[in-house]
């Protein structure tokens, strides 16, 4: 394997969605084969032996991700959505990211008392989307069992905005502790 790969394929797209915003692209991750099915693996390896029920997909790369995780693991997928974008009855939380405010929803029925959740997403930023994720699991009874993500973004301190037990592992595949 090269020095670098596959963080390599992670492009800086800069003033994206928003001016000030470097924004990290992992398309090109994505459409390397071996890059993909590293990137899914390791993920999947890091949750072999923590038990859960079902993995959940943040919208949207979350879901390319997580998708792939769950499959590998033998796990349902459960797919958290911004508003309107769920067939059925949902709940829904209300966050902050880095560059304005959002919702994210689950449909009711998703979670329920006793199951454990993996969360699954491409980037933890500052932490709103994935402690908005962490509320919708706990809001239908269900805990969290851990939390992956292929990158974080270490400078903007997202894990302190993630409540979950002590216990629970948080994991980043890669991590880019400046602002590039």
């Amino acid at each position: 394997m090269d020095s670098g790969w596959p963080e390599s394929l992670i492009r800086d797209v800069p003033d994206f969605p928003s001016p000030g915003i470097m924004f990290k692209d992992i398309t090109p991750l994505l459409d390397d084969a071996e890059a993909f099915r590293w990137a899914a693996d390791a993920l999947a390896d890091r949750f072999s032996n923590t038990p859960a029920d079902r993995v959940v997909g943040v919208e949207a790369r979350g879901f390319i991700l997580g998708a792939a995780v769950a499959y590998r693991l033998g796990l349902g997928f459960v797919p958290v959505r911004k508003p309107g974008k769920l067939p059925y009855l949902t709940r829904s939380v209300d966050y902050e990211l880095e560059y304005g405010t959002a919702s994210l929803e689950a449909h009711n029925d998703a979670f329920s008392p006793g199951q454990r959740a993996l969360i699954v997403d491409d980037v933890l930023a500052t932490g709103g989307t994935a402690a908005a994720t962490v509320e919708l699991v706990n809001s239908g009874g269900a805990e969290v069992a851990g939390m992956g993500f292929l990158i974080e973004l270490g400078f903007l301190d997202g894990r302190e905005k993630i409540e979950i037990d002590a216990n629970c592992p948080v994991i980043s595949l890669f991590c880019f502790r400046g602002d590039s």
